[in-house]
């Protein structure tokens, strides 16, 4: 079937009437009906410029102003401890404070410290730092696969204008020891600057701004059930940045240009949703993956990710079974996993050897990441279908 939008653009149904088992939430979720509801609201009722001064556009700065109020709740400060800037998403906004903080403060400052497990967008932003002339610092996991507080803070020096580092790992779940760490360095070098990319935590674990002691927080939309396109930075006042883009000035001109209110009502209506009920989420994600090891372990897969990683994100390998052919297995029977991180577009991730993954599972690993609509029933049929894929795909040549 062949059906037709009212524009007369064709387009082809790959889904089938059975509902689908999707296990891809850490590459993006699915829409809530009262978040796509609220960017409908803006789009047809609120649809005026916030910069006119207008009614139409005071109440699309209203709407604004919402979002960043629950943004800020979600990450327990107040309008005078700094700022929301919205971009279009972790990408932009990763890059907005690296780029904005090394501009700002690294022209006597030169070292910058991240990890080596960090997201690509975080990754290729230190990599141009490099290239800039910056002494880049990247801290690997130990012999045991953990990177601990110590190993942060001895990266940093009086010479070090930046140290960016993710809070949970896109791949594996595993959580970074940021507060420790950054409100050690923040003691002893207080001239240091402390991003934290809270993507693949934000809404999902507690997030404390304070806790954390980062300087910049950035998070995305399309993880937490908000549309894609749309992401969030938190900014502690006294920090400046340099812009990436000129123009108007919008937003305290840190990000100009025309802010797309029905994106950011439909993120902050998320946020204002999923924060009331954090808790409650967190306990089903934890028993959802506790569930998913013991079925998963009991066929033969291997569990990859520690027992203390976020609960919504479970990696494994499928022994002697590549990672795409289990995949498009999986999907024949509409269950939707990832190979690793979709940000890597079928290129091969250098993280899971940083973690110290078994060079013999590499090619096999299986990235399962869970929402509070995950059931125990998708985990069966998701553990029946990985048995039956175990015993009837080609294995890998040795």
């Amino acid at each position: 079937m062949t059906p037709c939008n009212n524009l007369g653009v064709r387009f082809v149904l790959h889904m089938s009437d059975n509902r689908c088992i999707y296990l891809d939430n850490a590459a993006t979720t699915k829409v809530m009906d009262e978040v796509s509801e609220a960017a409908v609201y803006a789009m047809t009722e609120v649809y005026g410029n916030p910069s006119s001064l207008h009614r139409l556009g005071i109440d699309a700065e209203r709407l604004i102003a919402y979002s960043k109020k629950q943004i800020m709740s979600a990450l327990g400060v107040t309008s005078e401890q700094g700022e929301i800037i919205f971009t279009s998403g972790a990408t932009e906004g990763n890059n907005t404070a690296i780029f904005g903080i090394a501009e700002t403060y690294g022209k006597r400052r030169k070292r910058v410290v991240t990890t080596t497990v960090e997201h690509p967008s975080v990754e290729k932003a230190f990599d141009r730092l490099e290239e800039k002339g910056f002494e880049v610092v990247r801290v690997s996991p130990d012999e045991n696969g953990e990177i601990t507080a110590e190993s942060l803070f001895e990266a940093v020096n009086e010479n070090t204008c930046l140290i960016s580092a993710m809070l949970v790992n896109n791949e594996n779940g595993y959580v970074l020891p940021i507060g420790e760490a950054f409100q050690r360095i923040k003691k002893r070098y207080p001239d240091c600057f402390t991003h934290c990319d809270c993507v693949q935590g934000f809404e999902k674990i507690p997030i404390s701004q304070k806790k954390l002691s980062a300087d910049v927080i950035t998070v995305s939309g399309h993880k937490i059930h908000a549309p894609k396109g749309i992401g969030a930075m938190f900014i502690r006042k006294g920090v400046r940045l340099s812009p990436l883009m000129v123009g108007g000035g919008q937003q305290k001109g840190i990000r100009s240009g025309t802010e797309p209110v029905p994106l950011i009502y439909a993120f902050g209506k998320a946020v204002e949703i999923l924060n009331a009920n954090l808790a409650e989420r967190y306990n089903h994600a934890t028993e959802i993956n506790n569930y998913a090891r013991e079925k998963l372990s009991g066929i033969g897969a291997v569990i990859l990710s520690g027992v203390s990683a976020s609960p919504y994100v479970l990696s494994i390998a499928v022994p002697n079974i590549k990672s795409e052919t289990m995949l498009h297995f999986l999907e024949e029977k509409n269950i939707f996993v990832s190979s690793g991180s979709a940000c890597s577009k079928g290129k091969t991730s250098d993280v899971p050897t940083e973690f110290r993954v078994p060079e013999k599972y590499l090619d096999s690993i299986i990235r399962l990441s869970f929402s509070y609509e995950t059931s125990e029933n998708d985990i069966d049929t998701l553990a029946e279908a990985v048995s039956d894929g175990m015993k009837n795909l080609a294995k890998i040549r040795k």
